[in-house]
Formats: C-alpha cells, sequence, structure tokens
C-alpha cells in the first residue's frame, strides 16, 4: 500500500486464484458472437434460477469485473466511462427486466470485441466504437449483451451442461485461461476437455444468440435506437472478416456471420417504421476521443486528423468533433499553442459544454497553470456538481497542489447522492492521507478492497483497525458494525465457493 493511495494491486498468486474460478463464466456468455440462424427458442420458464441464483451472479460479477480489470486495459477516461454507462442504462431501462443492475466499461482493445458476463457485468471493446457507423450500431451490440444477461444465459447455460462434473469444469476453466491469452489455441484446448461435446456447446450458443438477438432488437427500438442498427454492424462485420480471416473480429473465427443471420436481422428490422435518427454529441466527441488514443502516438493522430479537417466539406457544426479530437491530440503532443487554438474555437460555438470545458482545463494542468485551471473547473462544478467526469477531473487537480480538504469536501459531498467507485475512493484516500486523518484512511482502504472484491482483506484491514488504532466512541461502532457485515459477507462467499 502506498502512503498516499494508489489504486492498489493484489499479490499476483491470489488473482491467478481467482481469476482461474471465474474467468469460465467469460466465454458462458460469449461476447457478442453474432453467431448464425434464427429461431423461436423454447420458454425456458424459471429453472434456470434454481442452478444459480441471482444473489450468487450478483457476487460472481463482482469479482469477475475485477478480475478483467487483471487481464484486459479497462478505459479509465470518465468520460468515456460516463458516457457508455449513459447508453447501457437508457437500454437497461427498456429491456425485458429493468429492475436488473448492470455494470458497464469499455476495454481499450481495438478489437471489434463486447461479452456479457455474470451479475450483468458488461463490456464493449474501444474497437466496437470506432467501427460503428453511428450510435444506434453501438447500442446494438450493448442491447444484444443486455439480452444475454436479462435471458439468463449464463445459467442456462449451467443447466444444458448439467453443472457439468467437478474434473471436467476445472479442465474448462484451464482451456479458458488460455483462450484469454491465446484464443485459438483456447478453442482447441476447449474441443479436448473430456465429458463436454463441443458442437452441444455450439449449438447452445447459438441458440443464445438467435435470442439475444431477437430481444435485444426490441429493446433497442423501446430505447429510442434504430432498428437497423442492427443488420448495419453485421454488415460491417461482414467486410471486416471477408479481407482476411487472421482479420477478423474474435468471435467470427469460430461462430462465422452468415448471410441468412444478415437477412433475418434485416427482415426483423423493416417490421418498425422508419424515421430520422440521429447520433448525441456525446457520441461523435467520445469517438474521436477514442480514435486519438488508437493511433500509436500523439503526432500520428494530430497528422490524421488535420487531414480529416482540411478536406471535411460538411458545416462547421459537423466539424467540432473532429476538432475536438484533434485538441486533445495536440495535448497529447504537449503542442498546447495549437491545441488552444481548437479549445477556443469549440468554446466559442458552446461556452458552457462540458465536454469543452474539461478538455480546457485539462490542457491547462498539463502546462502546471493551475490558476486558469481551477476558474475553468469552478464554472463546471457549478454547471455540473454531480458529473463524475468534472468531480474526479477537479479533485485530481486540486490534489497535485495539495488541496486536499478542498478535494476531499468535494467528493464527501458528491458521496451524499452517489456511490463511490474504485477511483473515486482511490482520490478520497488520498485526500484524508495528505490531512493526516490515518484512522479514515484505513477505512477507506477497507471500502476499496471490498470493492474491488476482496473481501477478506477487507475483513483483514478492519480488524487491524481495531486492533492497532484507538478509537472514539464513534468510530468504534462504526469498524465494529461494519465488520460485522463484512464478515457476514465473506462467509456467503466462502459457502458459495467464490
Amino acid at each position: 500500500m502506498q502512503r498516499h493511495f494508489k489504486l492498489m494491486q493484489f499479490p499476483i498468486k491470489t488473482r491467478l486464484t481467482h481469476f482461474k474460478r471465474f474467468v469460465l463464466f467469460l466465454v458462458l456468455l460469449p461476447i457478442l458472437t453474432f453467431a448464425a440462424g434464427n429461431a423461436d427458442l423454447p420458454d425456458f420458464g424459471d429453472s434456470a434460477g434454481s442452478v444459480i441464483s441471482p444473489e450468487f451472479e450478483r457476487r460472481l460479477g463482482k469479482l469477475f469485473l475485477n478480475q478483467v480489470r487483471h487481464v484486459e486495459k479497462v478505459e479509465d477516461d470518465p468520460e468515456v466511462e460516463s458516457y457508455i454507462q449513459s447508453i447501457g442504462y437508457q437500454l437497461a431501462s427498456h429491456s425485458d427486466n429493468a429492475e436488473q443492475s448492470f455494470t458497464f466499461f469499455v476495454v481499450d482493445n481495438p478489437a471489434i470485441n463486447a461479452f456479457a458476463g455474470p451479475g450483468g457485468v458488461i463490456g464493449i471493446n474501444s474497437g466496437v466504437i470506432l467501427n460503428s457507423s453511428n450510435e444506434s450500431e453501438l447500442a446494438a451490440v450493448m442491447a444484444h449483451e443486455i439480452a444475454h444477461v436479462t435471458q439468463r444465459h449464463l445459467a442456462r447455460m449451467f443447466e444444458q451442461q448439467n453443472l457439468l462434473s467437478v474434473p471436467t469444469a476445472a479442465a474448462m476453466v484451464g482451456a479458458i485461461l488460455l483462450a484469454v491469452v491465446n484464443p485459438e489455441a483456447g478453442a482447441a484446448a476447449l474441443t479436448g476437455v473430456s465429458g463436454l461435446s463441443a458442437q452441444n456447446q455450439i449449438s447452445f450458443t447459438r441458440a443464445n444468440e438467435e435470442e439475444a438477438d431477437r430481444v435485444g432488437m426490441q429493446t433497442l427500438v423501446r430505447a429510442n435506437f434504430n432498428p437497423r442498427g442492427m443488420p448495419a454492424f453485421f454488415e460491417t462485420l461482414q467486410r471486416v472478416s471477408r479481407y482476411s480471416q487472421s482479420a477478423a473480429p474474435e468471435f467470427l473465427r469460430s461462430h462465422p456471420l452468415t448471410t441468412s443471420r444478415i437477412s433475418d436481422s434485416i427482415s426483423r428490422a423493416e417490421e418498425y417504421p422508419k424515421k430520422t435518427y440521429t447520433n448525441t454529441q456525446s457520441y461523435e466527441l467520445i469517438k474521436h476521443k477514442l480514435l486519438v488514443g488508437s493511433f500509436k502516438t500523439p503526432k500520428e493522430a494530430t497528422n490524421h486528423l488535420r487531414a480529416v479537417l482540411n478536406r471535411h466539406e460538411g458545416s462547421a457544426k459537423d466539424k467540432l468533433p473532429v476538432r475536438y479530437g484533434l485538441a486533445y491530440a495536440y495535448i497529447g503532443d504537449s503542442d498546447y499553442e495549437r491545441a488552444e487554438q481548437q479549445i477556443d474555437y469549440l468554446l466559442k460555438d458552446d461556452p458552457d459544454n462540458i465536454a469543452y470545458l474539461l478538455l480546457a482545463a485539462k490542457s491547462k494542468t498539463q502546462q502546471s497553470d493551475y490558476n486558469s485551471a481551477f476558474t475553468i473547473f469552478e464554472k463546471s462544478y457549478g454547471l455540473f456538481p454531480d458529473y463524475k467526469p468534472v468531480v474526479k477531473a477537479y479533485c485530481r487537480a486540486l490534489l497535485d497542489v495539495k488541496k486536499a480538504k478542498e478535494a476531499r469536501d468535494i467528493l464527501k459531498n458528491y458521496e451524499r447522492h452517489y456511490e463511490h467507485d474504485l477511483t473515486t475512493y482511490s482520490l478520497l484516500g488520498q485526500a484524508e492521507a495528505m490531512l493526516g486523518n490515518e484512522i479514515e484512511t484505513a477505512f477507506i482502504q477497507a471500502e476499496y478492497y471490498f470493492l474491488a472484491a476482496n473481501t477478506k482483506l477487507a475483513v483483514d484491514k478492519l480488524k487491524f483497525i481495531k486492533q492497532q488504532y484507538k478509537l472514539d466512541y464513534y468510530q468504534e461502532q462504526r469498524a465494529t458494525a461494519r465488520l460485522a457485515e463484512l464478515e457476514y459477507e465473506l462467509e456467503l462467499e466462502e459457502n458459495l465457493n467464490l
């Protein structure tokens, strides 16, 4: 544990032990895998709930997400995170199970890929956003994954395989662990697992995909996205895979996209009346921000976007996202003069646009011009005090210049209405440590461990607090009550063999 409470990493042995247990579920709800076919599925009823309970899935999803962070580069940009969550929650609220909880995040990977894990954990590769032509195509991918969750395909998979034997499950986990590192080798290993019918596994997966297509499109329409976004994205996948098998999206290697799949999706979409759909500005800005990050160097990004801007034939409004991306690239290249030329242009068009304001503040903090940055942050915070990207960026800047009390006050105000994530807990821990509040810092560390799905470490930390610190009455009661809660959580996890 570093002095200023940086984001913590668990020991390698602990990470691998948990990961070997839970990486199995990454494939049981197998990515986007737009496989083949279309058929109405029989009603499975609620029988799947007897195999895996929602409570088990919730705990499993929490640990699963933490392990994904150890094997994939999860995008930590708060604006990207907030955007994908806004689209996800919009879709989820119109799904077949609006009560289901979800966690949406972006994986920093240019490959076209997405996956649904246990407990409503849904990951979308940045490559999906970059290769989508419009927001409805992106939403189609997410609606498909949401359908995997609401239709409880994980539980159905267990039911289909009769829960598997322990030796078979262990062998399958090992094969899937290999698949995370090398998909082709992992797929080969899976076919060799004793007692597992590879063909039955694929057939069942295809049935899941067929249902996810149908249910996902219904969700897409109810959430006011273009249903034609789904077949349009299918066609994008087909074009990508046509050039080279090695360049095809990963899921198309084992689940080829057929023309019948596309035609079925088109037919289904054509049942809905045509209307005009437009992209939100957030979609355009986030796409250009991710585009900058897809280049090897900021210089390559600036060269590309300058060329795009020069040949762009649209209106001045249409060019704003390109200018935004260009300014972001210039900042990455430490070319602040050119960056601020673009930022000034953006702010002249819309002085209260929060994305533009955060970009302007980023430019100032990168130059260590904190006085100018805080002027921008104060305006941003006044306009959007509950917007997580503002809270995080503002507090980071305050901590940079040792204004810990101001940062803590903002974070404490934020937690009155919203739950902390790993980053905001980290920032709060840094603030308390800077202020010399050792006991409060320790409490935050315990909560961080629990949120990071290491309940045992959280329990140990609370025991340490009770044993090593001289606590006042309030602190003693707080530690005792929270310890009892987390010990109960730990007992449940152990009983579930997590």
